[in-house]
């Protein structure tokens, strides 16, 4: 006699019933962050890898000069700030831009949390301070990857490979992907990769927070009768804040 097996769907998840309390979009956020994380981890092992595999100054701080021939002390290499020419001011620009980095992520919390009250036009407001946030950083790093290509007013001096011929004794002024005035091409080439990767997630969130901004603005979210929207689109722009915190410290800090 032929049985029929009885299956309860309830307790399957064919897309209506959410695991782990998260919904489908959620969850595959989720996932899409947890590659991303692999990626930026790859890159910074091997930043760590480069960095400590390269001869360090270990002269007097004071004395520091830069060198193709060692690792700078990062502190001597971002110590610009706009409208301060020929003035020290170590780290103060890079500390300004995590500061409205991380600003944006407040301001996506409470965009956040004025959606699950249904708050339009707090939806609204605080997307639109969080995109003007991201705008804000995308400036600083321009001019500080403006500053970094320019050089400073002083050559340094070291071998390169220039139009495929070994040049000795060169002068070089600013970085590039071929010579870099600070230190070893790998210390400009690792800058360039590593923070244009993160500039670039950036630019593509404060691109999708435009996009949330006004399907909220239009009420498109109000019709749905929920907000999760803007809750993904958080969990980007927070991963992406998180992530800058190990830039800042594997790249600046140490």
């Amino acid at each position: 006699m032929a049985t029929t097996a009885t299956v309860n769907k309830k307790s399957l998840w064919g897309g209506g019933i959410a695991p782990f309390k998260a919904s489908y979009g959620k969850l595959m956020m989720w996932f899409f962050l947890l590659s991303d994380a692999f990626t930026f981890s790859g890159l910074l092992i091997t930043y760590a890898f480069l960095r400590w595999s390269a001869p360090a100054y270990k002269g007097d701080p004071e004395a520091f000069t830069f060198s193709t021939e060692y690792w700078p002390i990062p502190e001597k290499v971002y110590e610009a700030f706009p409208g301060l020419h020929g003035v020290e001011a170590p780290l103060y620009f890079v500390g300004l831009m995590t500061f409205i980095l991380i600003l944006s992520s407040v301001t996506m919390v409470l965009a956040v949390e004025a959606g699950h009250r249904m708050d339009k036009k707090g939806v609204v407001k605080w997307m639109l301070w969080t995109i003007i946030g991201g705008f804000a950083f995308l400036s600083c790093q321009a001019w500080e990857w403006s500053h970094f290509i320019h050089g400073t007013d002083v050559a340094t001096i070291g071998d390169v490979v220039k139009n495929g011929i070994w040049m000795e004794n060169y002068e070089i002024i600013g970085a590039n992907l071929n010579f870099n005035q600070y230190g070893p091409p790998a210390f400009a080439a690792l800058f360039f990769f590593i923070t244009g990767f993160h500039g670039f997630h950036v630019f593509s969130g404060v691109l999708i927070n435009i996009i949330i901004f006004f399907n909220a603005a239009n009420g498109m979210y109000e019709r749905r009768g929920h907000y999760e929207m803007v809750e993904k689109v958080g969990l980007y722009w927070h991963f992406v804040d998180l992530v800058w915190v190990f830039v800042f410290t594997f790249f600046y800090l140490i």
